[in-house]
């Protein structure tokens, strides 16, 4: 298994289609948490702190994951369906013919923090 050093790397080591939905998500989550550092835990890139990770995103070969906290896909279940999006009980999955809105992003981000801060 490859070791990324950043999100840079991970990107660039990404499926070309799916680069550019990575790119614009790297983006999305930068400013809805603009105080979280970029991190790589698991080989998979993320935001949060040196503790832990509030957020995350992955590639894999024909679609990407978000990956937030439990509590997040649950408050926003509606928002990810009127979507057509599908969820686990962590993650929304996403594809170049089905992105994730950017609202969606920054929301579930958010969440997620709201979370993390509260625990």
């Amino acid at each position: 298994m490859t070791k990324f050093v950043d999100h840079d790397a991970y990107i660039a080591a990404a499926p070309e289609a799916l680069r550019p939905l990575l790119t614009r998500l790297r983006l999305q989550l930068k400013r809805a948490l603009p105080e979280m550092e970029e991190v790589i835990r698991y080989d998979m890139p993320g935001f949060g702190s040196k503790d832990s990770v509030i957020v995350g995103y992955a590639a894999f070969s024909k679609q990407c994951g978000l990956y937030v906290t439990k509590g997040a896909i649950e408050a926003h279940t509606n928002d990810i369906v009127a979507a057509r999006l599908k969820a686990t009980k962590t993650g929304v999955t996403f594809s170049p013919s089905r992105p994730i809105p950017d609202e969606l992003v920054a929301a579930l981000a958010r969440f997620s923090r709201k979370e993390f801060r509260a625990s």
